[in-house]
């Protein structure tokens, strides 16, 4: 038997691997992406108290730090039962959109361009950041000018910019300043038009992967899932929304309701889990889903900006509704981009957004015992469930997160790439085995996010527990 690995998977946040097995007669047998790490936060949330939740999740992701510390405040929020002030909920919603901006930035300019600018060449020195840099420098300003203001408005509004600290039971912890919010303004004049402008230019390069048979890398029907309000993409707060491969609403549920729908599996090859719809059963053709950019076009109805709207029109008149090519997360990405860059400037030029009442009354002793929060990170659907006794001290942690719902569509798009291109070794040109890293990295994966608690198996994992530097117990 012989087997060939792609190790490291690269430019995705994390460590993985894609392992390719070959018979005795040299014939494919066996195509597997695994992940090759664990964090174990849901370990180690427990035993604390239950409004730190926010301060810790922000440490699991340096891209999606902002997702995580909001899903957790949400969920604190319902702990505690209180309801948060408007111009709290709206620092909290600019804040999730500036996060939105920096990471759709990043993940184009720098992790995705060198697939959609040279996707078949075997000149690994030209497809990458540079090679894409001396095609169109101008592009790789834009997505790194992007990025300083998403960062920039984290920043202002959240503390930090990597681990933000604000939002706290009941509110923020600080009000967003005038003279903050002219120098955001300021700051994000030209944040409408750079997005068009990248919007446009990624557009053109997905369209080009139609030239070179490229379109449908990874290629299979699912069913998909993102929140909606009131029918709108919306990346803050809603309803879950799950639509089938046809686009008929299948579900849509209160995120609180999400373990009556979802059900995360475990397979001996990898440390991420592999969640399906309950109902419908695990495995494609059953009940795996997708989650992120593209995923929440196809489920919403509208988008919540005007000039989003024009593009996500001609995007369904292209390509249709629901769309599954992997391919066009990118493009479902830049719209997205397009449409969270609107509502900061819409946020930022409402003067409720400088409102000093951010924090509502909190009662110490109402603990409820049991919360959810849920919002949509940059890579799709994300939730924080946590569970306390009646001191506010965390017993039960579930951290539902984007990249893990998305691990099936990795698993199955990397073995579609060697089904059509790979029927021996010889096969596995790389340029052929970039294929299955650019399907993973349409996904835009983090899977240092992903890994906290695993199954039944892989079976080799253990942490040694220490106190004053003696072993008090191995888990």
């Amino acid at each position: 038997m012989t087997k060939l690995s792609i190790e490291p998977v690269t430019r995705v946040e994390g460590h993985g691997k894609v392992t390719l097995s070959f018979d005795d007669s040299g014939k494919l047998d066996k195509v597997n992406f695994h992940v090759v790490e664990v964090r174990g936060f849901e370990k180690f949330l427990e035993g604390r108290y239950i409004e730190d939740a926010p301060i810790f999740t922000p440490r699991i992701c340096g891209i999606c730090q902002v997702s995580h510390h909001l899903a957790s405040a949400k969920a604190v929020d319902n702990v505690f039962g209180v309801k948060i002030p408007e111009t709290a909920n709206m620092l909290r919603n600019l804040m999730q959109q500036a996060s939105n901006v920096h990471s759709h930035a990043l993940h184009f300019g720098m992790l995705a361009s060198p697939d959609l600018m040279f996707p078949t060449t075997d000149d690994a020195l030209k497809r990458n950041l540079l090679g894409v840099a001396g095609e169109n420098m101008d592009m790789i300003k834009d997505s790194i000018a992007m990025r300083k203001v998403g960062q920039t408005i984290v920043q202002k509004v959240g503390g930090r910019a990597i681990h933000p600290v604000t939002a706290i039971v009941g509110g923020q912890s600080k009000p967003l300043t005038e003279e903050e919010r002219d120098e955001l303004l300021t700051l994000s004049d030209n944040l409408v038009e750079t997005a068009e402008r990248t919007l446009n230019v990624g557009k053109e390069m997905v369209e080009n992967l139609k030239e070179k048979d490229l379109m449908n890398l990874g290629y299979f029907e699912s069913y998909h899932m993102g929140l909606v309000n009131n029918g709108a993409q919306d990346i803050y707060e809603g309803n879950i929304r799950v639509v089938n491969s046809e686009g008929k609403i299948e579900y849509e549920f209160d995120p609180a309701e999400y373990a009556n729908y979802i059900t995360e599996g475990v397979r001996p090859y990898s440390y991420l889990k592999f969640p399906y719809l309950t109902e419908k059963g695990e495995g494609e053709g059953k009940g795996a889903y997708r989650v992120n950019t593209l995923s929440r076009l196809n489920v919403c109805d509208k988008m919540p900006t005007p000039i989003a709207q024009k593009y996500y029109e001609e995007f369904v008149k292209t390509y249709g509704k629901p769309a599954h090519q992997p391919m066009l997360f990118h493009y479902a990405r830049l719209i997205e981009l397009l449409s969270s860059s609107e509502l900061i400037r819409k946020f930022l030029e409402d003067d409720k957004i400088v409102d000093t009442d951010v924090r509502a009354e909190v009662d110490p002793k109402n603990i409820t015992g049991e919360g959810v929060g849920c919002v949509e990170a940059p890579r799709g659907t994300l939730i924080h469930h946590f569970k306390t006794d009646d001191r506010g001290i965390i017993n039960d942690t579930n951290l539902v997160v984007a990249t893990v719902q998305n691990n099936p569509a990795m698993d199955i798009g990397v073995q579609k790439v060697a089904e059509k291109y790979i029927k021996t070794p010889e096969d596995a040109k790389p340029h052929i085995l970039n294929h299955m890293e650019m399907v993973i990295r349409a996904y835009d994966p983090c899977l240092s996010c992903a890994t906290h608690t695993i199954g039944e198996e892989p079976k080799m994992l253990s942490m040694d527990v220490c106190q004053g530097g003696k072993l008090i117990k191995t888990l």
